[in-house]
C-alpha cells in the first residue's frame, strides 16, 4: 500500500475502518439483540407471575376473573409436583408437562428460567414453586417466541441499510480529507523538486499550523539557507577570482619585465623580492581556502576529541608570532585551561586571531584567558589598540572574504568561526577601550 498515492491510502484506511465496524456489527448486533429480547421476555414472564401470585388467589382458582394479567401473551398453568395424573388440554405436549414436573421436583430455587424447542418453535418458560391447598405445586408460566426473531431480523435489516448508506456517503468526506491532506504535500513536493534543481527563489507558504505547516516552515528555512549559501558561494567565487588574480598579475608582470631586462623596482633583487612576496601572499590565500574547504567537510563529522592545555598552546603561539612585530607591547594574562578538541584546529584559530591583531595593533596587544569565574564559562580575549571596527561590518566580520578596515579581503576570521562552531564555541568581536577585542567563549 505504501507504493500507492497518499489520497488512495487515506481513502482505503477510512473505508477499511468502516468495513471493519460493519463486520463487527453484523457479528455482534444479532446476538446482542437476541440476548436483550430474551431477557425482556423472561422479565415479562416473571412480572406476570408476581401479579398472579401477589394479587391473584392460587389457593382458590387461577382462572379467577378478578385477576388481571398485564401481558396476554403469557400463559400460566398450576400443576402438582408429584401427582401422576392431571387434567390439561392446552397447546403444550403432555410429555413436556411431565418433563416440567421433573424439573420442578429437582429445582432448588423458588423460581428458575428455562427454554425449549417444541415442534420447531422456541418456548420460554419460568417454573415457580408454590403450595396449593397444602400440596407442593408449581406455577408454569410460558410464552412462545413469536416475535423475537422477526424483530431481530427487522432491526438487523434496518441497521444494514443504514450502514450501507453511511458507507456510501463516507466516500465523500474520505475523498475530501485525502485531497485536503495530500494537496499541501503535493505543493511541498513541487517546491522540493525545484530546490533540488536549484530553482529556489519561490517562497514556500502552505498557510497551515499543523505538522504539515511545520514541515513547510522547515523546508522554507532550508530554502532560505540555500539561497544565502548560494549567494555567499557566488560572492566567494567572485572574491576568490579577484583576490587571486591580483598577485598572479603582479607575478606575471614582474616576471615578463625581468625577462625583457626591465627591473620595476630598480634592480633585479628588489624586483624578485616583490615576486616572492606576491607568491607568498598567493600561497597563503590558497592554503586558507583549502583549509576552509577542509573545515566545511569536517563540519558533517565529529571533531577529534583530544585533551590538551589550551593555555600552553596560546603561549606557544604568542612566542612564535612576537618576532613579526618587535615594536609591540604584549600583555599576557592566562589562566590554566584544559579542553577537549582538535589541537591543530585550535592552534589555527589562535594563530589567525593573533595575526589579525598584529595587522592592526599600534603599540599593544592583550591576550587573556579567564577560567575561574564561577558565573560564566571560560573566555579567551585578544585585544589590540588598533582602529575600531566599522559598525557596518561588525556583524559580517566572520563571513568569507569580508573586506576589513584596510580594504583587504581574507579568510582568516571565517576559519576562526568555522573552527569554533565545530567545537560548540562562540566567537564575537566588539569595539572597546579605544581598540578592538575578539572573544572565544566556551
Amino acid at each position: 500500500m505504501k507504493n500507492k498515492s497518499l489520497s488512495f491510502q487515506i481513502w482505503l484506511v477510512f473505508s477499511g475502518i468502516l468495513l471493519a465496524i460493519s463486520i463487527l456489527l453484523i457479528i455482534l448486533f444479532p446476538t446482542t439483540l437476541r440476548d436483550f429480547f430474551t431477557k425482556e421476555i423472561y422479565k415479562s414472564i416473571e412480572n406476570e407471575q408476581r401479579v398472579l401470585t401477589e394479587f391473584g388467589n392460587p389457593d382458590s382458582s387461577v382462572s379467577d376473573p378478578d385477576v388481571s394479567l398485564h401481558d396476554r401473551s403469557v400463559e400460566h398453568i398450576i400443576l402438582p409436583e408429584q401427582r401422576s395424573f392431571f387434567f390439561y388440554s392446552g397447546d403444550l405436549p403432555t410429555n413436556f408437562i411431565t418433563y416440567t414436573q421433573k424439573l420442578a421436583s429437582e429445582q432448588t430455587t423458588i423460581s428458575k428460567r428455562y427454554s425449549e424447542d417444541i415442534n420447531g418453535n422456541r418456548l420460554f418458560y419460568v417454573i415457580r414453586k408454590l403450595s396449593v391447598n397444602g400440596e407442593s405445586s408449581y406455577l408454569l408460566s410460558y410464552t412462545w417466541d413469536s416475535y423475537r426473531q422477526t424483530l431481530v431480523f427487522t432491526l438487523f435489516r434496518q441497521l444494514m441499510l443504514v450502514m450501507i448508506i453511511v458507507f456510501l456517503l463516507s466516500w465523500i468526506p474520505a475523498i475530501w480529507l485525502a485531497k485536503y491532506l495530500s494537496k499541501p504535500l503535493i505543493t511541498l513536493e513541487k517546491h522540493v523538486k525545484n530546490i533540488s534543481e536549484q530553482e529556489w527563489h519561490e517562497e514556500i507558504n502552505v498557510n497551515r499550523k499543523d505538522e504539515i505547516g511545520k514541515l513547510a516552515e522547515t523546508i522554507e528555512k532550508m530554502r532560505q539557507h540555500l539561497v544565502r549559501k548560494d549567494a555567499a558561494q557566488q560572492t566567494l567565487l567572485q572574491n576568490i577570482s579577484h583576490d587571486l588574480k591580483t598577485p598572479v598579475m603582479v607575478i606575471r608582470g614582474y616576471t615578463q619585465s625581468v625577462k625583457d631586462g626591465i627591473y620595476p623596482k630598480g634592480d633585479l633583487l628588489k624586483s624578485m623580492d616583490v615576486i616572492e612576496e606576491e607568491a607568498e601572499r598567493l600561497e597563503k590565500k590558497i592554503k586558507d581556502l583549502l583549509y576552509l574547504t577542509k573545515l566545511d567537510f569536517l563540519s558533517s563529522r565529529n571533531p577529534t576529541q583530544q585533551e590538551f592545555q589550551l593555555d600552553s598552546l596560546v603561549l606557544d603561539k604568542v612566542e612564535r608570532l612576537k618576532w613579526m612585530r618587535s615594536d609591540l607591547n604584549w600583555n599576557v594574562n592566562i589562566e590554566k585551561l584544559q579542553i577537549a578538541g582538535d589541537k591543530e584546529q585550535w592552534g589555527k584559530l589562535i594563530e589567525n586571531l593573533l595575526e589579525n591583531a598584529l595587522r592592526y595593533a599600534k603599540s599593544t596587544i592583550d591576550v587573556t584567558i579567564k577560567n575561574k569565574e564561577m558565573e560564566s564559562a571560560p573566555v579567551i580575549r585578544i585585544w589590540n589598540d588598533g582602529p575600531p571596527i566599522d559598525e557596518a561590518i561588525l556583524d559580517k566580520l566572520f563571513e568569507p572574504f569580508q573586506k576589513g578596515q584596510q580594504g583587504e579581503f581574507g579568510l582568516g576570521l571565517s576559519i576562526v568561526k568555522q573552527i569554533a562552531l565545530l567545537h560548540k564555541a562562540e566567537v564575537s568581536a566588539s569595539n572597546e577601550l579605544d581598540g578592538a577585542a575578539f572573544y572565544v567563549q566556551f
